[in-house]
């Protein structure tokens, strides 16, 4: 059995999901276990419908999410000919199936927000990929690629650190041998969404952007599948993120560290989280073209891996939240524990932390509410200065002339360096 993931570059189109019924047809025969991210850039659509309904701009909101509701509804209506052609039914099952989903959110835009942002966040975005997932499996099964659809969040539980959820490996183990393994007994493909699971109180949650990959990890070790694939629009996995670094070139094989180091730092190709469950089981990880799903890809494993080129990494949107003692005492005296645990009470994690005899360097993503509540608690000890709008570069192997070009139209304004990586935080110059 394989499990493959679908971003939603690879369903944004009606032919791209028709390229996707292609691919499958690939492997007839097979056992798959599919799971589906939200349609093109729809996460970001639902992001701002999550923001303007906690900003209680109800109309704005409900405006929003009238227009995904009518993209989806359009390339929903563009299958509805074909899949009539075979099983009028089933023409009927998407459009009643969709509507539950609009009327989930529409429900809540109606309310007004009593909890906290992330909450809220976690009950809207997740509907991307719920839309995306029931259009992908009509159409399968109209052009006859039979397949069970789930509801991943009766499946995947977790805690409720809403946005970062963790996964309760137990209950999670259970309910895939009782609802997801007796399902390959009917059809050889079980389709199910990533990025999404739930509280024991039946709360939707989400792991994090770029989740799909991580959903997909854990159905890979719990089904202890033979390989995992994630499908992309590029060849494989690249030492950087082309629309940022022109001369970015494909890597053929990686080991499970070397990835893991990259997701740490902010590389968006593979959440940071997907390699252990596949390490834990020895499972590879392939990365390749849906474009082009004839050519090689990129394969992860536990395997040295020699010459690696230079590594690039981009992270935009930092902030950089500078403590400096209010009494020059030096930081290392129990101030330094202090404030990993104002991040560890809110659930907030540091990109980079550097210190100094009397000040302590953190630079974090930019979540206003997170940094604005860091700054708060940490002003009792520090005087607080924050610096908004950086970059974190991290080069991984790095070499002199390539560092030069990457920052010659920037000021550096941090940087830490080990013989293997050089990171650097930095603005544009004026």
């Amino acid at each position: 059995m394989k499990v493959f993931k679908f971003g939603g570059a690879s369903i944004s189109t009606v032919e791209r999901i028709k390229n996707v019924g292609d691919i499958l047809k690939r492997y007839k025969g097979e056992q798959l276990l599919i799971v589906v991210s939200a349609m093109g850039k729809t996460t970001n659509a639902l992001e701002k419908v999550a923001e303007a309904f906690y900003a209680g701009k109800k109309e704005e909101a409900l405006n929003l999410f009238d227009q995904i509701k009518q993209s989806h509804l359009a390339i929903s209506k563009e299958f509805v000919q074909t899949i009539e052609k075979t099983n009028p039914h089933s023409s009927l099952t998407i459009h009643h199936s969709l509507q539950d989903f609009f009327t989930e959110v529409e429900w809540l835009l109606h309310d007004k927000p009593v909890r906290n942002f992330d909450y809220y966040y976690d009950q809207i975005v997740p509907i991307g990929e719920m839309l995306s997932s029931s259009i992908l499996s009509n159409y399968l099964n109209s052009v006859a690629i039979s397949n069970s659809w789930i509801d991943v969040r009766d499946v995947l539980r977790t805690d409720d650190n809403f946005r970062d959820a963790k996964i309760d490996w137990t209950v999670t183990a259970q309910k895939i041998n009782e609802a997801v393994r007796p399902l390959f007994a009917k059809t050889n493909i079980v389709l199910t969404q990533g990025f999404i699971g739930a509280t024991d109180e039946n709360e939707s949650t989400t792991l994090g952007r770029e989740g799909s990959d991580y959903s997909a990890a854990v159905f890979a070790a719990l089904l202890n599948a033979e390989s995992q694939t994630i499908w992309k629009d590029v060849q494989g996995v690249m030492n950087a993120d082309p629309k940022q670094y022109a001369e970015a070139q494909w890597i053929k094989e990686l080991n499970y560290r070397e990835v893991i180091e990259m997701a740490y730092y902010g590389a968006q190709v593979i959440h940071p989280k997907t390699i252990k469950p596949l390490q834990n089981k020895s499972i590879p990880l392939y990365v390749k073209s849906f474009i082009h799903p004839d050519e090689e890809g990129t394969c992860i494993h536990n395997r040295n891996v020699n010459h690696l080129p230079p590594i690039v990494v981009y992270k935009a949107g930092q902030v950089l939240v500078q403590l400096s003692s209010k009494d020059f005492s030096f930081v290392g005296e129990g101030l330094t524990a202090e404030v990993y645990r104002i991040f560890e009470s809110l659930k907030f994690k540091p990109n980079l932390i550097q210190s100094t005899a009397i000040s302590l360097l953190c630079v974090v993503d930019d979540r206003p509410e997170k940094v604005e509540a860091f700054a708060l608690r940490a002003s009792e000890d520090f005087d607080v200065s924050v610096t908004k709008d950086l970059t974190l570069l991290t080069v991984r192997h790095y070499q002199n002339e390539i560092v030069q070009k990457l920052t010659k139209d920037s000021r550096i304004v941090l940087q830490q360096q080990t013989p293997e990586t050089l990171q650097l935080l930095m603005e544009a110059k004026a």
